[in-house]
């Protein structure tokens, strides 16, 4: 084994990269590597002999067996060369990938429950008091306004839309602040943390501060996400659990098929590093 590795390594090996005594340029080596973002050079230069290397066994093999498969085309005119179509087609043919069952299905939904739970929504209203963090005295007193607002909302809760009307800089002030219902992203991170840490029907004891300003808010209700049924989910689990085992599988049929070939100049993976081609 070299005693260099990906890390220490300044520029691309200079061995040639070979298939079974077919060489692959350089040049087209460091053409590759656009299609293989690395934490460095190296380590895309890699990435990109290794890719060009398994297109090159698959090619190989498919001359090899006398296959071809029909180029085929997508929605917007683009269509396969020759080689794209045979390459694929010969791995479609050499993998097979079972449907998932029911009972497959069924068994992940009841592992993961949490991935399929509808998100929380929120219905909220704010006041935002405007002030620009860089100017020292207007923003401090942004926050004597909040805090002065929240005063008044203390003695009484049913001015929040009157005064937002008065104080908001936020277009939603001319509708009391109300902003809707909310989910997850649809706020800056610190309105959505506020927002999580408060009760139904709370107003903020202190200013929230975000990049937009200062903001007094008001958490109408919460409905919590439910878990949606297995029967709206079965079609994107079956699909998920394919996918999984294709991907498996291709990367087992190229291991071996890399296994039975020479390879020069460039060191071949883990089966989990074979799923380009």
């Amino acid at each position: 084994m070299s005693s260099c590795s990906t890390q220490t390594l300044k520029s691309p090996p200079r061995a040639p990269v070979r298939v079974n005594g077919v060489n692959i340029p350089r040049a087209l080596i460091s053409r590759e590597t656009q299609n293989h973002p690395a934490h460095n050079p190296v380590g895309a230069w890699k990435k990109a002999a290794l890719a060009l290397v398994i297109r090159e066994a698959l090619s190989q093999e498919a001359r090899r067996l006398g296959f071809t498969a029909q180029p085929l085309s997508d929605g917007e005119g683009r269509r396969e060369t020759q080689d794209e179509a045979n390459l694929r087609g010969l791995v479609e043919r050499e993998v097979a990938v079972p449907e998932p069952t029911e009972e497959e299905c069924a068994r992940y939904y009841e592992r993961n429950a949490a991935r399929f739970r509808a998100p929380a929504i929120v219905e909220a209203a704010h006041i935002l008091i405007s002030a620009d963090r860089e100017d020292e005295a207007a923003y401090q007193a942004a926050l004597m306004q909040a805090r002065g607002v929240i005063d008044e909302l203390r003695r009484d809760p049913a001015l929040f839309p009157d005064l937002a009307r008065v104080y908001s800089a936020c277009s939603s002030g001319k509708e009391g602040g109300h902003l809707g219902q909310l989910t997850r992203g649809d706020t800056t991170p610190e309105f959505e943390a506020a927002l999580a840490a408060m009760k139904p029907g709370e107003i903020s004891s202190d200013p929230v501060e975000t990049r937009y300003g200062v903001h007094v808010i008001h958490l109408i209700r919460r409905v919590e996400g439910r878990v949606l049924p297995f029967d709206l989910v079965r079609g994107r689990i079956a699909e998920y659990l394919t996918d999984s085992v294709r991907r498996r599988a291709e990367a087992q049929y190229t291991a071996r098929l890399l296994a039975a070939c020479r390879i020069e100049g460039i060191e071949v993976g883990s089966p989990g590093d074979l799923n380009v081609y």
